[in-house]
């Protein structure tokens, strides 16, 4: 049982081949592969709303199109301004997240600079 001070911790990141959710349980050092939330997160199951449900699951399909799947080692088919778009808008969705899960969760971003 958690503790009333003990947060949920979710981890933000965009991972190619996953193409719903950037969500994952559990802080780096424990990922929480048995949380009741799925791994990765599915988001039908989290306390959010379908708007931002619907905006993290368009931001997903998005990257997805980052990466050169006819040979992924080339260089994003993304230009920069692409990639500065794409990272505003997940930097917004992200700060509205953390607003409508309130103080009992941690939402670490882990996204790795592009």
């Amino acid at each position: 049982m958690r503790g009333c001070d003990v947060p949920y911790h979710l981890r933000f990141f965009f991972e190619y081949g996953v193409d719903h959710t950037p969500l994952w349980p559990g802080p780096p050092a424990a990922p929480d592969v048995d949380s009741p939330y799925g791994s990765p997160c599915e988001l039908e199951r989290l306390p959010i709303s379908p708007a931002i449900r619907a905006e993290l699951e368009r931001l997903c399909a998005w990257y997805q199109s980052s990466l050169d799947w006819d040979y992924p080692p080339d260089p994003s088919p993304w230009p920069a301004e692409q990639w500065e778009l794409f990272g505003q808008q997940a930097d917004a969705v992200l700060e509205t997240l953390r607003h409508e899960l309130g103080d009992g969760w941690v939402v670490m971003d882990l996204r790795k600079p592009s």
